[in-house]
């Protein structure tokens, strides 16, 4: 049987909540709905971490944003990262990227220079989008095509936006000749702001607000003080109007992303494996909160994930089985029939999708950079979150901690770190968390996470100097006092 193929899809800034196959109606996203009744949906998936280009680097290196150096937005991957792309081309597959990349360490827009292990001819950053216009086209994208009476007025067409020429290279490559097995990996950037897109799809929204639950009333009395900070920035910003997010550009562009991945899904070749997902969610007026990262809320926290086999086995599953960024490296390793390094962090959900296994796991979220600005500009700010079952645990190093139980309190009202009914599970997660953190060999790692004001947890937790495991790249560690390749 021929190597299968990967066509790997993601967006950015779109949460589970903003499609209609994760039980939100309101949004038009008939196409990703569809996928999702011909594979298996993944109801609790989780970003590694809700800002755009950490969540990249553990998608694409299979690490955590600590592991892999983009643990902040503009932080290049570091030297001894290896990515899906030059795994992939290596045993042999044709490889190309398409779209948004955030991980050359430049800026937003990247530096319009391919990466090893992608294919030059397709490569499409932002740069390269940007080269293709003009200035007043530039001026436009950026500054002036952002709200809805500016879009009404243009009725931008399709052709001009970035999606839809991402979306126009992808049908050029299924349309050429290759013998080969392929990993084309689509990385668009809507719905993220600006939000640019054709009238069409923003008209439907124009009198649409956005009710994100009984979270947009959330006095904040038992969180973090930041919590508390960020609300009030928020309170009367014009999107929200009493608790209600109206912002129909979003959530136009959130239908028009929808439409062209549709476009490219009606091309896909046989024998494909398709993954779509999405860097993090946004805030949507949950707990009076727009934006993401930082703190975290599922809204911002919690993925689409779905995953559809060349043939459809398991179509329509729902799993529960908490899956992370750095599983999806992983997965398609497996599914290739390729070798997963020790090096990876994630688990392969293979089992998952061509058996339907489920499993009970654990998945981690980190955040290590911001102030009051929630795109991570601002000082040291790490955040380190353990969900097991129902239970969150959330660590933030310099404020007041947070324990979540999910199925009496979906909506993240009631923080119950000091919960003595909660205590001995709430334990239990720390020392898990801590063991995570020394197995990851996180930097930030030490003993201010280890003493908590409701717990100590015991010092082995965090001694121990690991090796990094081998990558099938860098020759193995050498010990500082023999120069011998160290064991543990």
């Amino acid at each position: 049987m021929p190597q299968p193929n990967f066509l790997f899809i993601m967006t950015d800034s779109q949460g589970a909540m903003d499609l209609g196959c994760y039980g939100n109606p309101q949004m038009r996203t008939p196409r990703l709905d569809a996928l999702a009744r011909e594979g298996v949906r993944f109801s609790r998936a989780y970003s590694t971490c809700p800002i755009c280009g950490p969540a990249r680097g553990g998608i694409f290196t299979g690490t955590y944003p600590h592991t892999c150096g983009t643990w902040g937005n503009e932080m290049p991957l570091s030297l001894t990262a290896r990515t899906m792309g030059q795994r992939f081309n290596d045993a042999g597959y044709h490889t190309a990227y398409v779209g948004k990349w955030h991980l050359s360490g430049q800026d937003y827009f990247d530096t319009g220079v391919c990466p090893d292990g992608w294919d030059d001819a397709y490569w499409y950053d932002g740069r390269r989008y940007l080269a293709e216009l003009t200035d007043d086209e530039i001026y436009q994208w950026r500054q002036v095509l952002t709200t809805t009476e500016q879009l009404k007025a243009a009725d931008v067409p399709a052709e001009f936006t970035w999606g839809h020429r991402i979306s126009d290279r992808a049908l050029r490559f299924f349309a050429e000749e290759r013998d080969a097995p392929f990993l084309l990996a689509l990385s668009y950037d809507e719905p993220h702001g600006p939000c640019t897109c054709p009238w069409e799809y923003v008209a439907p929204y124009e009198d649409f607000y956005f009710d994100p639950g009984p979270s947009k009333h959330d006095d904040m009395r038992n969180k973090p003080a930041l919590h508390r900070t960020l609300r009030e920035r928020f309170r009367n910003t014009w999107e929200l109007t009493d608790g209600l997010l109206h912002y129909p550009p979003f959530f136009g562009c959130n239908t028009f992303v929808d439409a062209e991945i549709g476009r490219v899904l009606d091309a896909v070749p046989p024998n494909t494996w398709i993954v779509f997902t999405s860097d993090h969610g946004q805030f949507e007026g949950a707990h009076g909160l727009l934006g993401k990262g930082l703190v975290m809320y599922e809204e911002s926290a919690r993925i689409p994930l779905i995953v559809r086999a060349p043939e459809g086995a398991w179509a329509g599953t729902v799993d529960d089985t908490l899956a992370s960024h750095v599983d999806l490296l992983p997965t398609l390793l497996d599914l290739a029939g390729l070798p997963v390094p020790p090096v990876l962090e994630g688990e392969s959900l293979a089992p998952n999708v061509t058996r339907g296994e489920t499993r009970d796991r654990a998945v981690v979220i980190e955040w290590n950079r911001a102030d009051l600005d929630v795109h991570d500009n601002g000082g040291l700010y790490p955040v380190r979150c353990l969900r097991r079952g129902d239970l969150k645990l959330v660590i933030n190093l310099l404020d007041t901690d947070e324990l979540y139980d999910l199925a009496t309190d979906p909506h993240e009202l009631d923080n119950r770190i000091d919960d003595p009914a909660l205590a001995d599970a709430r334990d239990a997660l720390h020392e898990e968390l801590l063991a995570w953190m020394n197995a990851t060999r996180d930097p930030f790692r030490g003993e201010a996470w280890r003493t908590r004001p409701w717990h100590t947890a015991p010092a082995a937790l965090l001694v121990g100097r690991k090796v990094r495991p081998d990558d099938g790249y860098l020759p193995p560690t050498l010990d500082y006092m023999t120069a011998r390749p160290v064991t543990e």
